[in-house]
């Protein structure tokens, strides 16, 4: 079996991808730290992640592993969206953008504050083959932060699965367990696996 380089150069990302596609048999490696980081130009998730895959495969000769995911509030026309992790300027931390999120969402009624976050993990082979799945996780955007796990706007996304917790007061494997990229991560395994 292959083993995928992952092209992300976020920490948490490559932990959570790395430990559920390692659960699942899928051997990874971590991106290279010599390949600089890559304009995400896309206008969809599909197109980043596809963009990101490429790169790493191109600058590897290796088939990559790339996930582009995005947070869609309702009462926000589906903002962030494609921009979620740069909600707040180019270099946002994860604090930044939750802010950002918090302050659009003033005064809007809990049963208006809707959201879903959607994750897309893209492959590519070194032989110009490519392709994608996805995970969609339904949920609603607390009025302010909770609990400390997890990163990005884990901390204000409950999920309709869930008795009002949010992703950040789960632990790692129960946020696997239902997560929009722990959904796409398994259906990828899934397709390795199959083929």
């Amino acid at each position: 079996m292959s083993t995928y380089v992952l092209a992300t150069a976020n920490p948490n990302k490559a932990k959570e991808i790395g430990s559920v596609l390692g659960s699942l048999g899928i051997e990874t490696r971590l991106r290279p730290e010599e390949i600089p980081d890559l304009e995400e130009t896309e206008a969809t998730l599909e197109g980043n992640a596809l963009l990101k895959a490429r790169a790493i495969t191109e600058a590897t000769g290796e088939p990559a592993v790339a996930d582009d995911t995005g947070l869609f509030i309702d009462a926000l026309e589906g903002r962030p969206g494609v921009y979620s992790a740069r909600y707040a300027g180019k270099d946002a931390t994860d604090l930044d953008n939750v802010q950002k999120a918090l302050r659009e969402l003033e005064g809007v009624e809990p049963e208006s504050r809707t959201a879903r976050f959607r994750s897309v993990i893209a492959v590519t082979f070194p032989n110009g083959e490519s392709w994608w799945v996805d995970g969609v996780l339904e949920g609603s955007i607390l009025n302010g932060p909770r609990g400390n796990g997890g990163f990005g706007y884990d901390c204000i996304f409950a999920p309709l699965v869930l008795d009002g917790e949010t992703l950040a007061e789960l632990s790692p494997e129960e946020k696997s367990a239902i997560s929009h990229r722990g959904q796409a991560l398994r259906a990828f395994a899934e397709k390795v696996q199959s083929s």
